[in-house]
């Protein structure tokens, strides 16, 4: 498919251009300019707190000088950041890339165990990790390559007085794990090391996020500023966001659309962002109006859960002018609240870890509703046959596959993956997303369904034999098979049906749930369990997933 060829012209948002310039230079070169442009102006503003852009220039280069002195960080070394949306976050992870090493996101939902395998396999050599984590990540660091940890406090940027609600987690007294390997946020910033040349390109790595592969273990993902820089340029001048908006940064920053349209995008174009940790519908809604919010790069299900507060009426929210996203498909219901209280559709997209968020998106005059809307700047889509390649008519199912600039590179250290995941097609590399979808005449995407089993729980992607790997740790289990179960709230939701172990004694539901929670991340929790006397499956001895999946769609 050629340019000119590209359906999506059809529907080509007003005043855009067909594709972007190549990306040029990297995302700390963006912080840079933005600082030397408009250095006082507020980055970042937390409960009250300003932030400004020549502040997380100067502290991010603060702690890159430390990164290289103390924790021996060198070019291409891998750093993880484990910790909730805070200004650390940010600054951290500029700080990462200010050293020449790689960002690698780590969601604060995750244990030990999960973390373990982020740090050993990407290799990291050193990690910034809030307070709040400290156990779960005093757990995973032996048989990694961690030297260092930086301890974030989050009261540290917590420097005014405000009436708005803090958390408790937000506010306890600084503390630090007796290891050797832990120094204080504070101390590494003061500690006075200039910071190293900078010799980075555009073609170097500067993100590693994870994303879970097929097998249940999350892949890391190798993005270079270029490919980040297109995503997020593709974002913000797709949907028309500027540096005269204030963002709400309330989606997750290990999360490709909060790290994305939270953190690189205002970085780069130099809007403030206002940031909100932990998801809050009361104090979002008086964040929107204290601050005449503009901008939110959204998760769908924090819209539905904002839109439905029975307080709502208290607030004034019609400075919102855009709010998108993607994960679930938006309600009709709750997509017609948004248009009368603001005036505005919500922006459906759709977009991987792998594209470092949008591959397709909905121009902002002419959106279709529950759909991904049409490939952004630069992005081939086709839609094949899963088996053949071979494509589909218009408004058939297939394979969604995707080639642009935003593309990763491939997955770290795993090229069995790749050689799965890249296919060549009429002279392109096409990325397969594992995705069904159907396309129109004007090339909007409606995804229809998944090829891999995964469960999809308010954006977050869970697969099942992770969690049916964990749920057998439980002394009573004998078997698990892990489903998904239709949430209103949530989208999809898991469900577990488990049969008990015949010496096992009397489980509850609520008891089990109970015990699962402490050995994974929320999100991956059970929310409904089924005990049964036995799993159906085939003659070879495997469990007929997909024969319960169908029963609870039947609602059997």
């Amino acid at each position: 498919m050629t340019a000119l060829e590209r359906p999506q012209y059809k529907v080509w948002p007003e005043g855009r251009p067909h594709e972007l310039e190549a990306p040029e230079g990297t995302l700390w070169e963006n912080l840079a300019a933005t600082a030397a442009r408009v250095p006082d102006k507020p980055s970042m503003i937390f409960y009250g707190t300003d932030i400004p852009f020549s502040e997380v220039m100067e502290t991010a280069e603060r702690l890159a000088g430390w990164l290289e002195a103390e924790a021996g960080v060198k070019p291409g070394d891998r750093v993880a950041v484990y910790s909730q949306n805070c200004p650390q976050y940010v600054i951290a992870s500029y700080a990462i890339l200010r050293a020449g090493g790689v960002v690698v996101p780590v969601n604060p939902m995750n244990l030990a165990d999960e973390v373990r395998h982020m740090l050993a396999d990407s290799g990291a050599v050193a990690i910034f990790c809030a307070q709040d984590l400290a156990v779960h990540m005093l757990g995973a660091l032996d048989g990694t390559p961690v030297r260092k940890a930086v301890m974030i406090h989050y009261a540290d940027y917590l420097r005014e007085e405000t009436d708005l609600a803090v958390p408790a987690f937000l506010t306890e007294k600084a503390t630090m794990p007796d290891d050797p390997r832990c120094v204080a946020w504070s101390d590494a910033v003061s500690a006075g090391h200039a910071p190293p040349a900078y010799r980075q390109v555009t073609d170097d790595l500067a993100f590693l996020p994870y994303t879970s592969g097929s097998t249940g273990r999350s892949k890391g993902c190798r993005h270079t500023n270029g490919t980040t820089i297109h995503a997020l340029r593709a974002m913000y001048e797709w949907f028309g966001v500027t540096g005269d908006d204030v963002v709400l940064a309330v989606a997750p920053m290990f999360h490709v659309v909060g790290l994305q349209g939270c953190m690189n995008a205002p970085l780069k174009y130099g809007a403030t962002t206002v940031i909100v940790p932990r998801w809050d519908r009361d104090l979002v809604s008086r964040l929107i109006e204290q601050h005449r919010i503009t901008a939110w790069p959204a998760v769908p299900t924090m819209a539905i859960d904002l839109l439905a507060n029975p307080n709502l009426g208290q607030y004034d929210i019609s400075s919102i002018r855009l709010m998108f996203g993607g994960g679930i498909a938006m309600p009709e219901a709750v997509a017609a609240k948004l248009k009368d209280l603001c005036g505005i559709s919500f922006l459906e997209g759709y977009g991987l870890t792998e594209t470092m968020a949008p591959g397709t998106a909905n121009p902002v005059q002419k959106p279709l509703a529950q759909c991904g809307g049409v490939p952004v700047f630069n992005t081939d889509m086709k839609i094949v046959d899963p088996d053949t390649l071979a494509d589909v008519p218009v408004g058939e199912v297939g394979e969604i596959l995707l080639a642009g600039p935003q593309i990763l590179l491939g997955y770290w250290n795993r090229p069995d993956a790749d050689a799965e995941s890249f296919v060549d097609l009429h002279g392109k590399r096409f990325f397969r997303t594992g995705d069904l979808g159907r396309t129109t005449d004007e090339g909007y995407v409606f995804i229809v369904d998944r090829i891999k089993r995964m469960i999809n729980a308010s954006g977050f992607k869970v697969w099942p034999t992770e969690v049916e790997a964990t749920l057998y740790k439980h002394p009573g289990v004998e078997e698990a098979c892990v489903i998904a179960a239709m949430d209103p709230k949530r989208g999809e939701t898991v469900k577990a049906v488990v049969v008990l172990r015949h010496d096992a004694g009397d489980i509850s539901e609520e008891e089990f749930i109970r015990w699962a929670r402490g050995q994974m991340a929320a999100y991956k929790v059970p929310r409904i369990v089924q005990f049964v006397e036995s799993l159906p499956k085939s003659g070879s001895g495997k469990v007929l997933w997909r024969q319960l999946q169908e029963a609870e769609k039947a609602g059997r």
